[in-house]
């Protein structure tokens, strides 16, 4: 094996570690964080959100979500210039998942509905009015990451046997 099959490994392996652990955290924010959080009075469910927005940017969830991207915008580059490779559609396909079902997502609906609570009043009626919307709207978009991310993980785990 060849240097550059090792470091091609070793992104693919990276990726797919990525893309679980991303959306192992997403699964449990969509199947149980946001409904225990939809239980509390509006003021407490926006408390802690709030609190979680906050203490979620941390090194290691900004390396697991973000180094995942910085491997998959690599390996989607590396499937188009070493296409004949076997598997490069997987290397391709699972990037592109992550990187527009994930990180996308993440940029343009679950940023600005966070960016929106951040600022928000807890215990105001205009608070109330959006934490009712916030769910909706963040869970939906928080579901779409997860099978994202979850896609991607299978597709780099079928690349890692290419």
């Amino acid at each position: 094996m060849t240097s550059t099959t090792h470091s091609l490994f070793a992104l693919k392996l990276f990726s797919a570690l990525g893309c679980g652990l991303a959306a192992g955290v997403f699964f449990a924010f969509s199947s149980f964080v946001m409904s225990a959080l939809a239980r509390l009075q509006p003021a407490q469910g926006i408390a802690a959100m709030q609190s979680i927005n906050i203490t979620v940017i941390n090194p290691l969830f900004m390396i697991v979500l973000f180094g995942t991207a910085a491997a998959c915008l690599f390996l989607a580059v590396a499937s188009l210039l070493k296409w004949q490779q076997p598997g490069a559609a997987y290397w391709l396909v699972g990037s592109l998942l992550y990187l527009f079902g994930t990180i996308l997502v993440t940029m343009i609906c679950n940023v600005p509905l966070n960016e929106a609570l951040a600022i928000v009043q807890a215990d105001s009626t205009d608070g109330a009015n959006l934490w009712s919307n916030y769910l909706a709207n963040w869970t939906f978009w928080n579901h779409v990451r997860t099978v994202a991310s979850l896609a991607a993980a299978a597709t780099f785990t079928i690349a890692l046997g290419r």
